[in-house]
């Protein structure tokens, strides 16, 4: 037997003692670049599995940082992070592997609402309880998880609503403004032209923001919603659906983008087009999310108000784990509070914001 062979059985027999030596929990086999692999798992700690949808958006980095950073070992934890990258596909196979390594806990951020029953009730056959994080599931069995924990995407589509309400309203009498008809009364029936960006179909912030916009759009006759398309949240399709609203119409009063990084794609489509936007702007924007790039739009005069969707969810998901460990009933759905920011308080506003 020549020196290398022997050097290679070698390896190979020292591996299969690391193995055997390992702990009772197996280890959780990688699915996709991006997924963090726990290899020490303390047995002592709370281990909690948690599938991120995906990194699309500066929001989502800041609400996957709130959760890694309240799960951590100094809290009693140990978590297992995986990235779904934007496929139900792959966070199903995420729950199952974080169910193969009998974790305590499983967090998920679902890409779309429907479709997880199955996976769920496996994770509930194996006695792990669920927590469903931003967004929510579609089920008729709410035994499936133990607890939600977001923002309310409704009221956040309802307060974009109200938002425009008030701004045309204020506007009425006013003539030093860029486009006249947002200063013309509603009474007297002048068009305003809307276009939406909606996020990923069938996803939980899809469906409430544009439900609750539409509901506030329903009361003014003169609304007129010239169109509604996927920008799947990303800053590339958001540039790619408003290149595409410029070229079919002619006559757009406002953007209402579902997300702040559609938003900034939309902003380069439109100034590429030869417009403006924002405060001073032909097309007036609303967005969501407000995260920090879009304070700086927003300073910039080139958002006029942008809806806070609050990412930083990782303490409440902590705190009902601990509630639940303690045996004590957790809430069933936990909402952290967002607000509206507008352009001219923006550089007031930003002031002390972690994201």
């Amino acid at each position: 037997m020549n020196k290398k062979l022997k050097i290679i059985l070698w390896i190979i027999f020292l591996g299969l003692i690391v193995l055997a030596s390992c702990s009772l929990r197996p280890l959780k086999f990688q699915q996709n670049n991006e997924t963090e692999i726990t290899e020490d798992i303390d047995s002592d700690l709370i281990i909690v599995g948690f599938s991120q949808l995906g990194s699309e958006s500066d929001w989502r980095t800041a609400n996957t940082k709130s959760i890694q950073n309240a799960l951590v070992k100094e809290n009693g934890f140990s978590l297992i992070f995986s990235n779904g990258r934007q496929s139900q596909e792959n966070q199903i196979k995420d729950v199952r592997s974080f169910i193969f390594q009998e974790v305590d806990y499983i967090v998920i951020a679902p890409v779309t609402e429907t479709g997880w029953d199955t996976v769920l009730m496996e994770a509930k056959q194996a006695g792990i309880p669920v927590i469903i994080v931003d967004r929510k599931i579609d089920t008729e069995d709410e035994s499936l998880y133990v607890a939600s924990v977001g923002t309310d995407k409704y009221a956040e589509g309802k307060k974009a609503g109200l938002w425009l309400e008030k701004y045309l309203k204020e506007r009425e009498n006013e003539t030093n403004i860029s486009r006249k008809k947002l200063a013309v009364s509603e009474k007297e029936g002048s068009p305003i032209n809307i276009v939406v960006l909606e996020g990923t179909p069938d996803s939980t912030a899809q469906i409430g923001r544009s439900q609750g916009f539409e509901d506030i759009a329903v009361n003014h006759k003169n609304w007129n919603i010239l169109a509604h398309e996927n920008g799947d949240f990303t800053k590339a399709k958001g540039k790619e659906v408003m290149a595409k609203y410029l070229q079919e119409f002619k006559d757009i009063d406002v953007l209402v983008s579902q997300n702040d990084d559609m938003t900034f794609g939309a902003i380069e489509a439109i100034r590429e087009a030869g417009l403006s936007c924002g405060v001073n702007g032909n097309i007036k924007i609303i967005s969501f999310d407000a995260v920090s790039e879009a304070f700086d739009k927003m300073e910039a005069g080139l958002i006029n108000a942008d809806i806070e969707c609050n990412p930083l969810q990782g303490q409440l998901i902590a705190d009902i784990i601990g509630r639940l460990e303690k045996g004590e009933e957790a809430p069933r759905v936990s909402y952290v509070e967002g607000k509206v920011f507008e352009a001219e308080n923006a550089s007031r506003d930003r002031v002390g914001r972690s994201y």
